[in-house]
């Protein structure tokens, strides 16, 4: 079944009960038990409802996993994997990581005892020299927020298999239609369904996927344990979203990449990173395991001032937290995304005051690199420290 298809019937799409072409909101907390001494599928909506099993089932398939959960929210879903490690065990992460992953480790893993070292993710040997007798994960961002930086998913896997490690991917910004990681060797894959895979900024929610049975036994009972599952309607709403990912995410990539190319001529922009971009650090290495550079782009405008003054003049896009949505959103990573981490880390990782994020939506690509190059009119010049490539 190739991907257009499994979007509609890779999951279940007709109701049995009633052939419904819609998957119903069984807005339900508990389920009747007529014969109460034999067990039924269905007995308390924390421990599993139809309407999220269709969805989580969905996922699974376009993931190429066997077992898939959905969750409340990006944060849970990460949530539910990182705190199943355990007291002594030590994790290495990606070190351009989303803010709230960041503080879920810096801030959590110690009340639990849990090590963790970030390392420069584009490069191999910095994940092996961080290994230690008691790392127990590694964990990946590729395509990562908000520097689009590359990790080579394939050559993490394989150092990880060299020394039994897990392997755990945030696949958010490349979606099951661009990046398969689970198809690559990796071992958990988190998707914030309130991004691409909804796609309608009016959900927020978390999947996770993967094919081992003992992984998937500890995430049911994490979801359970901790009641962080996603309700019946959020997850209607996703299956709904997830029929259309594919058309509107193909016109979302053709904008970024039509916009990226287009900024970076402009000499008011410091820099674009962008992975379809010729000098995009990893693009190689990012195109051997994606299959598009997603529809995330980010530019540099100097400082904060230059931002300040953009956003100010901007018609079209909304300025927002989030992104993935039908609207394209502007984001400001210093103060947003990535306000957890103390300035001088945030600086460090090259999150500086005049970094921009864009994520495109579904406007006429023409009309959305208008409004921005009217904006930039309002921009001082970066003049010499304008950049050409990074």
């Amino acid at each position: 079944m190739q991907l257009d298809t499994k979007l509609i019937h890779g999951g279940p799409l007709i109701d049995p009960h009633t052939g419904s072409s819609s998957v119903p909101i069984y807005q339900a907390s508990t389920f009747h038990q007529a014969q109460f001494t034999e067990s039924q599928e269905f007995t308390y909506t924390r421990f599993g409802n139809p309407t999220r099993k269709a969805l989580e089932e969905t996922i699974a398939c376009l993931e190429y996993a066997k077992y898939g959960y959905a969750f409340s929210s990006g944060m849970a879903a990460i949530s539910a994997v990182l705190l199943n490690f355990s007291q002594g065990d030590h994790l290495i992460l990606c070190k351009d990581i989303y803010g709230g992953a960041y503080q879920l480790v810096t801030e959590m893993f110690p009340r639990y005892g849990i090590e963790y070292t970030f390392v420069d993710e584009t490069d191999l040997d910095s994940w092996k020299k961080a290994i230690k007798k008691n790392t127990k994960g590694l964990y990946i961002e590729t395509p990562s927020n908000p520097l689009l930086t590359i990790t080579d998913i394939r050559g993490v896997v394989k150092l990880a298999k060299q020394h039994n490690l897990l392997t755990i991917i945030d696949n958010t910004f490349m979606t099951p239609i661009y990046q398969n990681p689970i198809k690559l060797g990796v071992d958990i894959v988190i998707h914030s369904a309130t991004k691409f895979i909804n796609g309608h900024s009016d959900v927020t929610a978390g999947m996770v996927v993967t094919n081992d049975q003992e992984i998937s036994d500890t995430l049911y009972k994490t979801q359970k344990m901790l009641g962080s599952m996603l309700p019946p309607y959020d997850c209607w709403l996703i299956l709904r979203g997830i029929k259309t990912m594919k058309v509107r995410m193909d016109k979302e990539v053709e904008n970024a990449a039509y916009i990226a190319k287009e900024l970076q001529k402009h000499s008011k922009v410091k820099a674009v990173y962008y992975p379809d971009l010729e000098h995009h650090k990893g693009r190689k290495i990012h195109y051997s395991q994606a299959s598009s550079g997603g529809a995330v782009l980010t530019f540099d405008l100097g400082n904060y001032e230059n931002v300040k003054n953009f956003f100010a003049h901007v018609t079209i896009p909304i300025v927002a937290v989030s992104l993935g949505g039908v609207e394209s959103i502007l984001s400001y990573p210093f103060t947003m995304s990535h306000a957890v981490i103390p300035e001088k880390g945030r600086i460090e990782l090259g999150v500086t005051d005049g970094l921009v994020r864009l994520s495109c939506g579904l406007e006429d690509k023409d009309d959305l690199l208008n409004d921005l190059h009217k904006a930039l009119d309002h921009v001082k010049a970066a003049s010499a420290l304008r950049k050409k490539v990074l």
